[in-house]
């Protein structure tokens, strides 16, 4: 009797799961680098809300999924003063475990088990290495520049070799 309960909970156990959630599971560690280091990572969903944000290098465990047949998606932006910011995005794509539902029988794993957790989706990239471009003032590009002020801002010595341009 011992036998036949343990072989039939270990059948339904087998069944009752996804073969994308047994080996993948419902998050996905991603690691965040930049050149240079120590840049500014902010990472927010579909949604828009702010789900990590800290400094390069990182890494962050992510969720696979947002619902039922939805996967995650999320905009990772990296930021550093005198760099210019630079935006990368990861979305989910179908885990091939999700595929072996069809193979192992997994019918439940296939519709409910794997879906409602996220485990069928797999993010990518799953290694984000940014580069960020260093600023260059116009003058460094060879080009002219405009620099708008407040009067309050400008030194007395400089307003008196300013002009004054007349409104209409």
């Amino acid at each position: 009797m011992k036998k036949i309960f343990t072989a039939s909970l270990v059948a339904a156990s087998l069944t009752l799961t996804g073969c994308a959630s047994i080996f993948s599971g419902s998050t996905q560690t991603l690691t965040f680098k930049s050149v240079p280091d120590e840049a500014q990572i902010t990472i927010t969903n579909k949604a828009g809300e702010k789900v990590h944000t800290g400094l390069t290098p990182a890494t962050v465990t992510l969720k696979r999924g947002t619902g039922y047949f939805k996967s995650a998606a999320y905009d990772v932006t990296f930021k550093k003063q005198g760099y210019q910011t630079k935006s990368v995005q990861v979305t989910g794509s179908v885990n091939g475990w999700y595929v072996a539902n069809l193979l192992f029988g997994g019918l439940i794993g296939l519709l409910i088990v794997d879906p409602a957790t996220g485990a069928m989706y797999t993010l990518n990239p799953s290694d984000i290495n940014a580069v960020l471009d260093a600023n260059q003032t116009a003058a460094q590009k060879g080009q002219q520049s405009l620099t708008v002020m407040l009067v309050e801002d400008i030194s007395a010595e400089m307003m008196d070799r300013a002009k004054y341009i007349t409104t209409l």
